[in-house]
């Protein structure tokens, strides 16, 4: 699993493989039928590993806040672990974008149904902050796979979780959104000239 995890797919050859595990070709063949089923056993492992999931808080937490900081900081913990390839396989194997897109829609659900039970101001961009924190985890995989420590990404998680709006205030950087059915200042009609 490490080698296609710290390699990626397309960098990896049944070469690298059947060496990396000690067998023979045939052998690999009689396993797995190609390099794309031992592949797709490897995500499978991958995705059943409790050391690997950081998303399981995005299901368990209480609250969204609490999850969202919960993600980060298993992801800081997870990342940065010498007991497996730094990173995220998932985040770094460009043919698992199904599975990336899967995180980033339970990112949005879980922010969205926060907005909705009124943890966040009603003027929270869901998917902008969806789409920001999705980015925060890539990019601590990206600086784990570079040799950042836990304690480098834990400090990028908290700073990340600062912007996190609280009930009743408007995301930095947004003003209120318009309203839709008022009438804009263009539109009013004046009265004749």
């Amino acid at each position: 699993m490490g080698w296609l995890w710290e390699r990626g797919y397309e960098h990896t050859s049944i070469a690298d493989l059947t060496r990396a595990m000690g067998i023979a070709a045939p052998s690999l063949y009689a396993a797995f039928g190609d390099m794309r089923a031992l592949f797709d056993e490897v995500v499978g492992l991958y995705g059943s590993d409790p050391r690997a999931n950081v998303i399981d808080a995005l299901r368990t937490e209480p609250d969204a806040r609490a999850a969202v900081e919960s993600v980060l900081l298993t992801a800081a913990e997870k990342y940065s672990a010498d007991d497996h390839p730094r990173g995220c396989l998932i985040i770094t194997e460009p043919m698992l974008g199904a599975q990336r897109a899967e995180t980033d829609i339970l990112l949005r659900e879980r922010i969205g149904a926060a907005a909705e039970a009124g943890e966040l101001a009603p003027e929270t961009d869901v998917s902008a902050l969806a789409a920001y924190f999705s980015a925060v985890i890539a990019g601590m995989s990206a600086r784990a796979r570079d040799g950042a420590s836990r304690a480098d990404l834990t400090a990028v998680a908290l700073t990340a979780m600062r912007v996190w709006p609280p009930a009743g205030s408007r995301p930095p950087g947004q003003g209120r959104r318009p309203d839709p059915a008022a009438p804009h200042a263009s539109s009013r009609a004046t009265g004749p000239p």
